[in-house]
């Protein structure tokens, strides 16, 4: 069966050429996109392509690099221009063996702009390649686009770099790591007194572990039960400081690039 390609819009607030460069200057590009660790430009003729360069930091030490050609097509009368892009990578550890897609730029009357892309590629390894595209990597590199899309949207908004989010992201993983351990650990010492209970705690730490939408309703409701359990209980002041705990990992989720702010299907 032949997957969709993948295709991700958002809405900002920005002029077209201050968009343009943040996402045709390769030094400002890889800052956002999770998707490359370092962009290279190559030397290009008149009139021909511009090829590039492309490194992707996997971890342990490990990189996949690739090569690729862009070209842009605007009329700086108009109010829209498109980028194409081929790219293609032959690197023993990439999954990616060739693919093709493009970024569209149109400036609305109300003053915001919508950047899309969608792209399609071919997966190297046979039939293991497209059942592991399939379950992980694609899903995965759909959510690395539409994270970066949102981290550049924060950027030319609010003008915050994107290692702010990062860091911002990294800190927040911890935090919810750290209420999903403290929940299953009282679960499990809970199971010598009451057995519902114990499930009801260990099921609440996992809860903290799934990425969901409104994820700061359980950071409202978690400062509350602490609070409560300081007026109602002793080591009132543990409690007091996992309530605040909770209530500023609360607000730093809602500060956080989403992907859920990116629309992840075409309009018909």
């Amino acid at each position: 069966m032949k997957q969709k390609p993948i295709y991700v819009e958002i809405e900002m607030r920005s002029h077209l050429d201050k968009l343009w460069e943040y996402t045709q200057n390769p030094s400002l590009h890889r800052e956002w996109d999770l998707r490359f660790s370092n962009i290279t430009y190559l030397y290009r003729p008149p009139y021909e392509k511009q090829k590039f360069l492309y490194e992707t930091r996997i971890g342990f030490g490990l990189k996949v690099s690739g090569t690729g050609e862009t070209v842009g097509v605007f009329d700086k009368s108009s109010s829209a221009r498109v980028s194409s892009l081929a790219f293609g990578s032959d690197h023993p550890l990439s999954l990616i063996q060739h693919g093709s897609g493009y970024w569209k730029y149109i400036q609305q009357d109300n003053g915001n702009l919508t950047f899309l892309t969608q792209y399609q590629y071919k997966t190297a390894y046979g039939l293991p390649g497209r059942w592991i595209d399939r379950l992980l990597f694609r899903p995965l590199l759909g959510w690395a686009t539409a994270w970066s899309f949102d981290v550049l949207r924060l950027w030319i908004e609010q003008n915050k770099h994107p290692k702010y989010f990062i860091r911002s992201a990294i800190v927040y993983v911890f935090m919810c790591l750290f209420f999903s351990l403290f929940w299953i650990y009282q679960g499990f010492t809970g199971f010598e007194t009451s057995i519902l209970a114990g499930t009801a705690d260990i099921g609440l730490g996992i809860l903290w572990l799934i990425p969901l939408k409104r994820k700061w309703i359980i950071h409202a409701v978690q400062a509350c039960l602490f609070a409560g359990f300081a007026i109602l209980g002793s080591k009132i002041l543990l409690w007091i400081l996992l309530s605040v705990f909770s209530a500023a990992s609360g607000i730093v989720s809602l500060q956080l690039p989403s992907a859920r702010n990116t629309k992840r299907k075409r309009k018909k």
